[in-house]
């Protein structure tokens, strides 16, 4: 599949977090047959990251995750390391689509940095992650940028003036309506959006301790809620994307769990989709049933390809 003018081996993508942390585990991730990854996100070195333990909590129905939540933030790794890995993979892995995730304060120096040398090391596009809900509030970054159309489309622009290859910007859901910071983004230069990043909560109350989870050193705070249960608000918001601009390439993103979830992902507008939390449960194998399922429900319901 051709989006953006990159050649995609199939539309599978690994979404930005723990399955992408680096260039071992991406290069495991193409191994396993996907046909891009979004690396882990990635700031400048003298951004200060600490990423507590634990960090991670899940919602199960009986036996069942149904949600799954983190308090995770960007990548806790220099950026100079990044470099190198981008270099890494694209050396083994030169038919795979890398794009590069990156986050920055409301700066057009720090952003027109980190994502010109994200390039120059070898990322294929870029996703500017405008939507973290538990990134760095306090220094403008993540959705508290997302969350203003006119940051969304300048800062996108500062992108678009910095590099030659694609930018996507990923649609934080934890606004009224979010289509209008995607216009913001296109009207900046962006080839397309991704959507959805994960939506803002609390899994819920630990009945030992009283105390909200996941709970660290007796602190907790909301975080990014994701997997099956956010699949009905995901493709609402795909579906409002795409019925917003025609020509806007939408990466869906929400509750894919398996070839159902990503081709109901692409009916309602997604050109690529990506998953996260759900490789984090299932393991990296799950491409294959989600390219044979797709594949098979394609020819089902009488379409020659995804075009």
């Amino acid at each position: 599949i051709r989006v953006c003018g990159l050649d995609f081996p199939n539309p599978f993508v690994i979404g930005s977090g723990p399955p992408s942390t680096n260039a071992r585990i991406i290069c495991k991730a193409f191994d396993a047959g996907w046909g891009g990854v979004v690396a882990k996100t990635t700031a400048l070195t003298d951004t200060e990251v600490v990423n507590v333990q634990p960090r991670y909590g899940k919602l199960k129905k009986g036996s069942e995750t149904i949600g799954f939540q983190n308090i995770e933030l960007i990548s806790d790794r220099p950026f100079e390391d990044w470099v190198a890995d981008f270099k890494t993979v694209k050396d083994t892995h030169p038919d795979r689509i890398l794009i590069g995730s990156v986050m920055e304060s409301f700066e057009k120096g720090r952003w027109q940095e980190v994502s010109a040398r994200s390039a120059e090391a070898g990322c294929d596009a870029l996703e500017l992650n405008f939507s973290c809900p538990h990134g760095h509030p306090e220094t403008g970054m993540g959705a508290a940028m997302g969350q203003d159309p006119d940051e969304v489309e300048e800062g996108t622009s500062w992108v678009v003036e910095a590099v030659d290859s694609p930018v996507w910007a990923k649609m934080t859901p934890n606004i009224t309506d979010i289509t209008l910071p995607a216009a913001a983004a296109m009207r900046g230069g962006a080839a397309g959006v991704s959507a959805i990043n994960t939506i803002l909560g609390v899994i819920g109350i630990n009945m030992k301790n009283l105390k909200p989870m996941p709970t660290v050193e007796g602190h907790s705070t909301p975080g990014g809620y994701s997997y099956l249960a956010v699949k009905p608000i995901a493709l609402r918001m795909v579906a409002e994307l795409a019925q917003s601009n025609r020509d806007m390439a939408i990466s869906a993103i929400g509750g894919v769990t398996n070839s159902t979830d990503a081709f109901e992902h692409i009916l309602v507008g997604g050109s690529t989709v990506q998953v996260c939390t759900g490789a984090m449960l299932q393991g990296f194998e799950m491409v294959s049933e989600l390219s044979e399922g797709v594949l098979a429900l394609l020819e089902q319901h009488g379409f020659d390809d995804l075009q």
